[in-house]
Order: structure tokens, then sequence, then C-alpha cells
């Protein structure tokens, strides 16, 4: 069959690299896609925002058998809803089961009435009554713009100064936007040592009925080593987190994965496609720190190349909510990730940059996020610009494979995180 991709990151261009082993996959349309998918797929230059639009694209090209939505902001608008209206198979939630990201209020509120655990909270929209919340609160405490903020509206704050400012920042200033409006103030969560807590990223397909974990990742949200500096779309991961026993994910599945779809269909939202679980160890055991409606980024560039199963038969699988049937495989070993960024991301960067790769290991995998072809010449174009990702028998092995080759690329301006897959030990 021929498939449509919505997106244009490095989380699309694993995701159509998966798609692209597919025996049952023929053709492959991206929208918009990037210089690193254009090798892979067919782009198409429509916004992907524009539901009415895209419909009518996929009405026009009826070649298109099936459409996945890979990002945050169409799914948050409702694309799977007006796909789905118009008859065609699409992978992807919903507009209402996609609030589960789409509103960070909602998303708390979910947790409290079901009890999955997660940090204390308060929500509110009007920042004075917010103030006078923060000045009685104790720190640090975490700030979360309640709607979409490309992976950037939360503020973790040591002190009253720091979160003063970022409360004028959110709701005062707009710096997210209309994500602002309403605010999440909630306890910063802090690990089994009460140190900064151990973070892991599970994603998970799920049908509605069935719900199966993919393997752990770790991600590095900060910009700059040792997790310092502002919060990012994600600077690079790692799997397996060493961590992540086989005890902790039973207690994660009965206590948080199961409880979330069940959640979600007695709110009359059954959830089918990704949902993703940010989840950090605490004293008090794992706990929830945030949901996506999808694929995360740049979790899936370690995640999906471990995959040994066709993505092509789970994504049908859940789109007839069948996934009980699938049986699902992974790779041992692991992957690691390492993104290299525009100078000055995740605040104001240059664009149009040229881009220079040099001869890299033959297994290497090089996921393209922001660039762009230009005449022949590949050039940046946005923040997160390529995923330099490696395989290994040991995360040591796959990190050391990664940076090497890292080195290989140049452009002006570039930056990258030096110590992704050294976090919890995991080299060890």
């Amino acid at each position: 069959m021929n498939v449509l991709v919505i997106g244009n990151g490095g989380r699309e261009h694993a995701i159509i690299a998966a798609l692209a082993k597919s025996p049952s996959v023929d053709k492959i349309y991206c929208m918009k896609g990037n210089a690193g998918i254009a090798q892979l797929a067919e782009c198409v230059d429509v916004d992907y925002c524009n539901l009415e639009a895209v419909g009518d694209w996929v009405d026009a090209h009826t070649d298109v058998e099936y459409t996945v939505i890979a990002p945050d902001d169409p799914l948050a608008l409702g694309l799977a809803d007006e796909l789905e209206k118009r008859g065609h198979r699409v992978f992807g939630p919903n507009k209402r089961a996609a609030e589960i990201e789409s509103s960070k209020a909602f998303a708390k509120m979910l947790m409290k009435k079901y009890g999955i655990p997660t940090a204390a909270y308060e929500i509110f929209d009007d920042y004075e009554q917010a103030l006078r919340y923060i000045e009685k609160s104790k720190f640090p405490l975490v700030l979360k713009a309640d709607g979409l903020a490309l992976g950037k509206g939360v503020l973790i704050c040591e002190n009253l100064q720091q979160a003063t400012d970022g409360l004028q920042q959110i709701m005062c200033d707009k710096a997210f936007g209309a994500a602002g409006n309403k605010i999440v103030i909630e306890e910063y969560l802090t690990g089994k040592e009460f140190t900064p807590g151990e973070e892991v990223s599970v994603l998970t397909f799920t049908d509605g009925k069935t719900i199966v974990p993919m393997i752990p990742s770790c991600d590095h949200k900060r910009a700059m080593d040792g997790d310092r500096g502002l919060n990012t779309g994600g600077m690079g991961t790692f799997t397996p987190c060493p961590f992540y026993t086989e005890e902790i994910a039973q207690e994660v599945k009965d206590k948080i994965l199961l409880p979330t779809v069940r959640a979600m269909n007695a709110e009359g939202r059954p959830f089918k496609g990704v949902l993703y679980f940010g989840l950090m160890r605490t004293p008090d055991g794992m706990k929830v720190v945030e949901y996506n409606a999808r694929f995360g980024d740049p979790e899936t560039q370690v995640v999906l190349p471990m995959l040994k199963t066709d993505l092509m038969e789970i994504f049908q699988a859940i789109t007839d909510e069948r996934l009980a049937d699938i049986k699902i495989e992974w790779e041992e070993g692991a992957c690691v990730c390492v993104i290299l960024a525009s100078g000055g991301y995740p605040q104001k960067y240059a664009k149009g940059k040229s881009i220079t790769i040099g001869e890299l290991d033959q297994d290497i995998l090089l996921y393209h996020a922001g660039t762009t072809n230009e005449n022949g010449i590949l050039k940046t174009s946005g923040g997160r610009v390529l995923g330099v990702c490696a395989k290994g028998k040991t995360v040591k092995e796959a990190r050391e494979k990664a940076y090497r080759n890292a080195e290989k690329i140049s452009f002006e301006g570039m930056q990258y995180r030096k110590d992704i897959g050294i976090k919890y030990n995991a080299e060890e």
C-alpha cells in the first residue's frame, strides 16, 4: 500500500525508515518532510495544521491508503477526526484523546480522579492567584504551560525569584503563546535518594484495549552538559534504561499504563495510537511526569531501530483494534542518539548554514530533523538539525560510535551535548 506520514522532523525520519522496511508498504509520501526524508519518500508541501487542506490532498490522492500522524499539533487540532470523517484509515488518536497531551490540566485532573501516581499540583488561569500561590510554596517547584509548547513549556524553579520570573514569562509575556493562558504549578519530584530524579520515557502501542510498552529510553532535555541550561525538545537519548528493571516495569504497567487506558475509556476518550509516558522514580515509587499523545522525539530515533516486528503490521492492528494478536519483538543491545543543534538553540538561532558530512560508519543511522536541500547543498533549517544514532552491544559501545561519527559532521555554530548516554551509570 501507499502511505502518507505527517511531519518533518527526526521522529518522522525514523518512522519512515521503519515503514520502508515493511513488505506491505510500497510508496511513502511525507507532509512536509526534510532533506533526509526526501531520500525515502515523496515530500508534499502542504501545511499539515490546515485540516481541510490535508483532507483535500488525501481525497485527491486515491492511491494513499493509510495516513500516519506523528506530530502533536495536528493531533491536537483533530486531524485524525477530519481524515476519518472523510473515510480514510489513520494512525493517531482523535482530538479528544489527544487532549491527554494538549492540556496538562486535563492530564493532571485525569490522574487525580483515577488514582494514577503523579506530582501534587494546582491549576491557575489567573496570574495574581498563581503569584500568591507560589509566594507561599516550597522550592524547587515546576511551572508548566497548559498547552503545547514544542517541549519547552516546563520551567524548574529553584527559588521565588525564578518562579515569579517564570510566571511572568508564561502567563504575561506569552513566551509560549496561548499555551500559557492556563498554568499547572506542581511539586518538584526527587529521586530515590532525594536527588534530582531518575527519569525514563516509556512509549507504548495501544488500541484502546491492549497496551504494549516499547523498550524504555532516557531523554536529555536540557541544552547543556550535566543537565544544565534551558529545556529543549531533547538533545539526545539512549536505550535501554539501566534502572528500569522487570520489577519496575511491572509496577508501571499495573499502576500507570493499564489504569491510564482504562481512565481514558471511562472518560469516553478511547486512545488508539502511541501513548508516551514520561516517568520518574521517586521514594514513593514511579510517578507520571507527563503524557504525550504520539511518538517522542528523539526517543523514537533509538526505539524504532531496535524493533524487529513490522511497524506497518503494528499500525494496522491498532487501527483495527486487534493489537492483542500481534507479537512485538525487539533486538538485544543498545542504541544512542546524539542531537546536533544550531548555535543558540533552544532560543534564537540562524538557519541556512551549509552542512558538511564526512564518511560515516556504514551502520550509522543519520536522522534528519531541521535540514533542507538547496540546489544540491544540504543546509540547516531548524533548531535541532541532525540525530546521529548508533547501535551496539552496550550503551558504552553505541555511545562511542555515535560520538565518533558526530565529529565527522560540521556546520557553522553546531552544538551538541558531550554526555549523552552517561546518565544513571548507563555505561557500566
